[in-house]
């Protein structure tokens, strides 16, 4: 590893290859960093974003594992570890959906398990583990410039009853930054969390029908559709330490969908 990129700065992005991650990674990418992506599938399947990730003059690493699970979380901090030696941002991105739309009197023990498994226990956990290995950095060198940042969504306080599962894990995830902001604020370690609003992503395409009807009648003060690049935005401004003084803090990416109107 040559010195120019010694001195860069290496952020993990879990769920990373696709939708917001991707849409944060190449935000990260043009700000300088080197870039380890979490994802689910096969390294093959997504060549082509980490292609389009490598083209923006960033090391690429891969780092393939279930964050719901503690082995898997093991092997992306060890395989950074073996790959960069050192870790300064960490955006928790990965989520998934409920595999079935169900009314809370309806949804199942194994619907909310899954949910909660990957979105709040996993992210949990494996900030858990990131934040320690900051903390080693910063002692072993004050300079050290870390931060943690938490992708949730506006379902953290809007509630969507067919989907119960979804909104109290990104509810607990928001609890979690906080948690951690206040942790680690001895450190020096500040820590954020970012709300996306109707985003297009896959995630969304099933019901694009659905929020295209609801943008033209005014759900959001702008009406439109919220993109990855939009979060990435937000994502590369708290990383670059664009907002030092300001840890624990929510930053809105919801087109003004939550500003209480009459």
């Amino acid at each position: 590893m040559d010195k120019q990129t010694e001195n860069k700065r290496v952020a993990l992005i879990t769920g990373g290859s696709r939708g917001i991650g991707l849409g944060c990674a190449k935000s990260l990418a043009d700000e300088g960093f080197e870039l380890a992506i979490n994802g689910m599938r096969e390294e093959a399947a997504i060549a082509e974003s980490l292609s389009a990730l490598r083209s923006l003059g960033a090391n690429v690493i891969y780092c393939r594992g279930d964050i719901g699970s503690a082995s898997d979380r093991d092997f992306i901090i060890d395989k950074i570890k073996i790959n960069y030696g050192r870790l300064h941002v960490i955006v928790n991105n990965a989520g998934v959906a409920p595999k079935e739309r169900k009314d809370i009197l309806q949804m199942s023990e194994q619907s909310f398990d899954h949910v909660l498994s990957t979105n709040l226990r996993g992210t949990f956990f494996l900030t858990q583990s990131v934040a320690n290995w900051m903390i080693e950095q910063k002692e072993g060198d004050s300079a050290f410039d870390g931060c943690i940042i938490t992708n949730t969504s506006i379902s953290a306080t809007v509630a969507s009853v067919n989907r119960g599962e979804y909104c109290i894990s990104k509810a607990g995830l928001s609890m979690t930054s906080q948690l951690f902001a206040a942790r680690l604020g001895e450190y020096g370690i500040p820590v954020y969390e970012i709300r996306p609003g109707i985003m297009k992503t896959d995630m969304t395409s099933g019901v694009e029908e659905k929020y295209d009807k609801l943008l033209e009648e005014g759900l959001c003060v702008q009406p439109s559709w919220g993109l990855p690049e939009d979060v990435g935005k937000a994502v590369a401004a708290l990383a670059r330490g664009d907002f030092p003084y300001s840890t624990g803090q929510i930053i809105m990416v919801d087109g003004g969908l939550t500003i209480p109107r009459l």
